[in-house]
Order: structure tokens, then C-alpha cells, then sequence
């Protein structure tokens, strides 16, 4: 734990760590929440430190929701995992390369995916709330969704970040044709993946603050087995609705970080 952290700060990073469980439960997207939250609350630690200490916290929401949705959804965990080791390969690419790109030409072009994520769940109002199909994969659309899902988004993951959840969900269901809570609940299992991979690194390197990061992991964990259960319960049009919010957050926060943070 932070030596000069104060209880104030504490609670909110709580409070932050909470709600990012609920978010990435449902559609994904915590971290928009809880990365800035951290870096705000730990001004003086090493940013090496927040990220390490984030995965931390985010690996136990994302398990705990992910074996709750394995436990009541209908989702293929064997596929789940085949395109989950694609993107922990890809995102070990894409940290690799990180240091060498510019966020700031990066983030117009994530702008833009996003606005044209936003515009096609908006303009097809049925996108994700069909029942998912019957019929089994194919191989053509499997390869697709490791290609894309798994070592393109895993990639992306790894090179910046943000909205990666989100960009699982609408992925798996325009390639795999799932409904939003059944995409949603693969993306959990994809997410455990590439999360594992990436705390295992960063506890290797040894900037993890683990006391912090197991107090948070706690709430975090709530928060992902309240999401996951609400997201069960209310279907498919919940899960568009909290989408469409995520997208929109996403967006302001990458145009707030392009044109408006010193």
C-alpha cells in the first residue's frame, strides 16, 4: 500500500474499482474508469506501478464474472479459450511495439472505429438482441473471430487499451452472430486470458503494489458478479443500452486526451 495515500483517496479507488467490475461485467470498458481513477489517486507513483496494479484488480472481476456467466450462459468455453490464447499472444505483440507508437496519432483513428461502432448500433437497433443461432460455427467464421477478436484485438490491447471489452462484444456478435449476453459472456473468458498474461508480466517485473491491488480486487470482484448477474437477468437490450454508454465514455475520454489534457 501506498505509504502517503489518504482515506478519501482510498474510498474513491474503491468506489472506482466497484463500478469498473460492473461495467466490464456487462459490456466491458472498467478500465476507462479505473486506470485514470488510479493515476489520479497515485500521482507519485511510477506509472508501471498503476498499470501493474490495475490488472491486479481487474483479473478478479473478469474471472468472477466470466465463471459466472460460464456457470448460466450458454457459451462455448472451448472456443472461448482458442481465441483467448490468440489474444494473449497478440497482446504480447502489441505491448511489445507500444513503446515505439505515438497514443496521439493512434487516437483519432480509435475515434473513429468507435464513432462507426456507434453509428452501427444505433442506425440497427436488432444488432445483438436475436437469439444467438442454433447451427455450429464454422471454420471460416472461427478463423475470422481468432484472427480478429483474438490476435487482432489482443494486439490492440496490448498497444493501448482502451474499450477493448467493448470492442470483443460487438466483434464476437457480428462475426460469430451471438447475442449481446452470449458475446458478452465469451469476452469475459477472452478477457481472463490476456489479463492473466499481462499481470503475470507485470508481477515478473515486480510492479505490482499487490496489498492495494488485492483491496481492490475485492470490489472489483463484487462488482463483476453483480454485473454479470444483471446482465443475465435483463438480456440482450440492457446490455445494448450500457454498450452504447461505454462507446460514447470512450470517445470523450480519447478526444478529451487528444485535443484538451495538457
Amino acid at each position: 500500500m501506498p505509504p502517503d495515500i489518504s482515506l478519501l483517496t482510498l474510498t474513491l479507488l474503491c468506489l472506482a474499482a466497484l463500478a469498473a467490475g460492473w461495467i466490464d461485467a456487462v459490456v466491458g470498458g472498467g478500465g476507462l474508469l479505473l486506470l485514470p481513477a488510479l493515476l489520479v489517486g497515485l500521482p507519485h507513483t511510477p506509472v508501471a506501478y498503476v498499470l501493474g496494479t490495475n490488472k491486479s484488480t481487474a483479473v478478479a472481476g473478469t474471472t468472477a464474472a466470466a465463471i459466472t456467466y460460464v456457470r448460466k450462459a450458454p457459451i462455448d468455453v472451448r472456443m472461448a479459450l482458442r481465441i483467448g490464447l490468440a489474444a494473449a499472444a497478440g497482446s504480447v505483440g502489441g505491448a511489445f511495439f507500444a513503446a515505439g507508437i505515438n497514443s496521439a496519432v493512434l487516437r483519432p483513428l480509435i475515434m473513429a472505429v468507435l464513432l462507426a461502432v456507434l453509428l452501427f448500433i444505433l442506425f440497427r437497433p436488432a444488432f445483438g438482441t436475436a437469439p444467438a443461432p442454433s447451427e455450429p460455427v464454422t471454420r471460416q467464421r472461427m478463423l475470422a473471430a481468432i484472427l480478429a477478436a483474438g490476435l487482432g484485438l489482443g494486439f490492440y490491447d496490448g498497444l493501448i487499451g482502451p474499450g477493448t471489452g467493448a470492442f470483443l462484444v460487438v466483434t464476437l456478435t457480428a462475426i460469430l452472430h451471438m447475442d449481446l449476453v452470449t458475446s458478452s459472456a465469451t469476452s469475459k473468458v477472452i478477457n481472463v486470458c490476456t489479463n492473466l498474461g499481462a499481470l503475470t508480466m507485470f508481477a515478473i517485473q515486480g510492479t505490482v503494489l499487490w496489498q492495494l491491488g488485492a483491496l481492490l480486487a475485492l470490489l472489483n470482484l463484487t462488482g463483476g458478479l453483480i454485473g454479470a448477474r444483471m446482465a443475465l437477468k435483463r438480456g440482450a437490450g440492457f446490455v445494448r443500452g450500457v454498450l452504447v454508454v461505454v462507446v460514447i465514455g470512450l470517445l470523450c475520454k480519447l478526444a478529451f486526451d487528444q485535443w484538451l489534457a495538457t
